[in-house]
């Protein structure tokens, strides 16, 4: 509950940052502004989680295309440099801009601020029996896994710091991710 309301109380100094974002996404690539997409949660609970689109608009269609540039291991699908990202869309994911409009998960209760991220329904049917584990808290819009290098990691790794997470999660470990993952955010506007 205490998340649902910080999420609440941040959308209103973050709603002219979504504005500016909304007009430079708008001006630069035809197709609607959020990216609607069906993800895993807690339980299985299947949920829709709401992301600024980054990509063009026909990029799932497109996937099949790319699959030779995945350079994610396991059943995931990542590409750091995605071909299929737009101009602006490149920057606002590689700085995590377009997490925002996850204050609206938090608010429904389907995530909370730190916790696994949230995979496609498809790939989160592949997770091997060894890690189903993850699936037993609510996912987050940041995670250890986003902290330690998140395309950088192996599948197993990734899945592995998940499971150290539900295994550990506390105040004081979900403060540090979130402190570690702001500070990360700088790093990465500040190169761009």
């Amino acid at each position: 509950m205490i998340q649902r309301m910080i999420a609440f109380i941040l959308l209103i100094p973050v709603a002219p940052i979504i504005a500016i974002m909304y007009v430079l996404l708008t001006c630069t690539s035809p197709g609607p502004f959020l990216f609607i997409q069906k993800r895993m949660g807690k339980n299985k609970k299947i949920f829709s989680i709401y992301k600024i689109r980054t990509m063009q608009i026909d990029a799932e269609r497109q996937k099949n295309k790319y699959r030779n540039l995945n350079e994610a291991d396991g059943p995931v699908f990542k590409i750091r440099n995605d071909p299929r990202y737009t101009k602006v869309g490149k920057f606002l994911s590689h700085t995590g801009l377009d997490e925002l409009p996850q204050l609206i998960n938090i608010i429904k209760g389907d995530m909370l601020f730190v916790g696994p991220r949230p995979l496609p329904v498809d790939e989160a049917k592949n997770v091997p029996p060894n890690y189903q584990k993850r699936f037993t808290v609510l996912p987050g819009i940041t995670s250890p896994w986003v902290v330690q290098g998140s395309h950088n990691l192996s599948f197993d790794d990734w899945m592995e710091s998940d499971l150290w997470y539900v295994e550990n999660r506390s105040w004081r470990v979900d403060i540090e991710i979130a402190y570690q993952t702001i500070k990360l955010l700088i790093y990465l506007s500040l190169q761009k």
